[in-house]
This record gives structure tokens, sequence and C-alpha cells, in this order.
């Protein structure tokens, strides 16, 4: 019997790591994520096409411009305020804070900058603007269930930050 390759309806099982352009590791999963091929997910439209036609145990480098992965870094969602107007919860680098617009929307925001009595968040994501990539060993590959066709895999994993 053939060992079954990612093509879609297929559940493709993988972990990861993603380099920066220095060739540092930024995020790893060492816990396989799952998603139905060609299917409802939220991954990366080059990822996919790069995973098609692998088998368990391929690995793929997968190299992203920030066009195709997390967008370039926008300015307008950078924000800079007196320390005495935020909480002393967020008052730290890394604390997340949820914002919500005049439309309902929220976002999350990391605190990235505190000096001179100024903290500064950021809603983009830690990797817009970036060019990244993706190292990525298929685990393994299924058939999907009907369930999973119509609403996909559920839970993907939490990436594991190292």
């Amino acid at each position: 019997m053939s060992k079954p390759i990612v093509s879609r309806n297929k559940v493709v099982s993988f972990t990861y790591s993603i380099q920066d352009v220095e060739g540092n590791i930024v995020e790893q999963s060492d816990l396989p994520i799952s998603y139905v091929h060609g299917g409802q997910h939220d991954l990366f439209e080059k990822i996919e096409t790069s995973l098609e036609g692998c088998a368990e145990g391929d690995t793929v480098k997968v190299e992203l411009t920030p066009e195709e992965a997390f967008g370039q870094h926008d300015e307008n969602l950078t924000y800079t305020d007196d320390l005495d107007n935020v909480p002393p919860e967020f008052r730290r680098i890394g604390a997340e804070v949820e914002m919500m617009n005049d439309q309902g929307e929220t976002r999350k925001f990391i605190v990235t900058h505190i000096e001179n009595d100024k903290l500064t968040v950021d809603g983009n994501h830690p990797l817009a603007g970036k060019i990244i990539t993706f190292n990525i060993k298929v685990a393994d590959i299924r058939d999907a269930s009907p369930d999973e066709l119509a609403r996909g895999v559920e839970p993907m994993a939490t990436p594991v930050m190292h």
C-alpha cells in the first residue's frame, strides 16, 4: 500500500519553525498543527501549495514575503500615550491589551516600548513587514471526516514560542 500524499480533503498534520532573514528561529511548534487541505483554514496559501504532493516525513522550506504572510507594518496601528493613562497591569513590555473601535471591532495590541513616562502599543503582528521562512515537517496525513470537511479541524494546536 502506498503512503498517503497531501491532496484535497486530506487532514494534514505538521510541525514547523519560522526563521527570520538572519536565520533566527522566531516561532516554533513541536506539537503538530492540523488542517484540511483544500478546505477551510488559516494557513497561508503559499504553504498549502508547497505541501501539495508531500508524504509523511517530508520537509518543506517556504519563504514568504510580508504580502504573502503577515502584511506590511502599519504605523497607524502603533500608539503612544502617557504612562499615567495606562492601567498598572499593562505597564510592562509584552503586555497584551485588547482594544475596541467605534464599530465594535477588537484588535490585540502589545506593549512594545516604555520610555520617558510614555508607553507604546502596537497592533501589528510581530512578524508584519518581515520576510520569513517556514520550515515544515509533515507528521501525518489521513482522510478528512465529513464533519472536518464541513467545519475544518478543531482545535488547531497553539504554537509554542521558543
